[in-house]
């Protein structure tokens, strides 16, 4: 049993103090990670992740209570435009619902991140390969009602190197599916174009969405024009 002398001697051991801390911390971002939840992953720590991906979004990137206007349990496709990093984090914190990203193999196999990507459900697409791997797996999450995202512009692009033509992957995937595009363009990332510089610089997010578009309308040949310039702001309504 210690005496009064060595338990003041143990309370105050650098040790013992930075355990303390080190619990205090912990606890903190475990509350406040679940107190701004606002979807079910399927697991404790990335439902924390996702509340503090709603709070850095919310307060930080200013995107405010912001919400995109989604139907309950319904298979769908987000398609968004991809002008930095963060873009996937902008996503999540205007819907209520997971969403299964589609994302290149290379960034899915990131150290450390790629933990983050497989208990998010991500889907890792080879993009210098075969890539009906990545197929199956989307849809058979769209055929299980899930929201699987996509980024058609193939690529985070900026004003000065703009990709003037979506992919051809998303109107493939809806064929097969027979799953509707729900179209969104983001605004306001303070350094477009940018992975690390975006994260740290505040911007002033807001979205345009567009209505749904049906499978039957992404088949058209006007489609994949119609889309692409809508995503880099040559057009102000998506018009099939």
């Amino acid at each position: 049993m210690l005496s009064n002398e060595q338990f003041v001697v143990y309370l105050f051991h650098p040790i013992t103090i930075s355990t303390f801390l080190m619990a205090l911390l912990l606890v903190f971002i475990i509350r406040v990670g679940k107190k701004y939840n606002g979807a079910d992953w399927g697991h404790p720590a990335t439902n924390i992740l996702d509340g503090w991906v709603r709070l850095y979004v919310k307060k930080y990137q200013r995107q405010g209570d912001f919400k995109i206007d989604l139907p309950a349990n319904t298979p769908l496709i987000l398609a968004a435009n991809h002008i930095s990093s963060i873009d996937p984090f902008l996503l999540v914190a205007a819907t209520d619902r997971p969403i299964r990203f589609m994302i290149a193999k290379e960034e899915y196999e990131r150290p450390i991140l790629n933990w983050m990507f497989k208990k998010t459900g991500c889907i890792p697409v080879d993009r210098g390969g075969r890539v009906e791997g990545a197929f199956r797996s989307a849809m058979r999450a769209i055929n299980q009602g899930e929201l699987v995202s996509i980024f058609p512009q193939g690529g985070i692009h900026c004003e000065e190197n703009q990709r003037p033509r979506i992919k051809q992957g998303i109107i493939k995937l809806s064929a097969l599916t027979q799953c509707s595009i729900l179209p969104v363009r983001i605004n306001g990332i303070s350094a477009p174009g940018t992975m690390v510089a975006c994260i740290v610089k505040r911007g002033h997010i807001t979205m345009d969405v567009a209505p749904m578009v049906s499978p039957a309308q992404v088949q058209l040949n006007s489609f994949r024009s119609a889309i692409s310039q809508w995503y880099i702001h040559q057009s102000e309504n998506l018009e099939i």
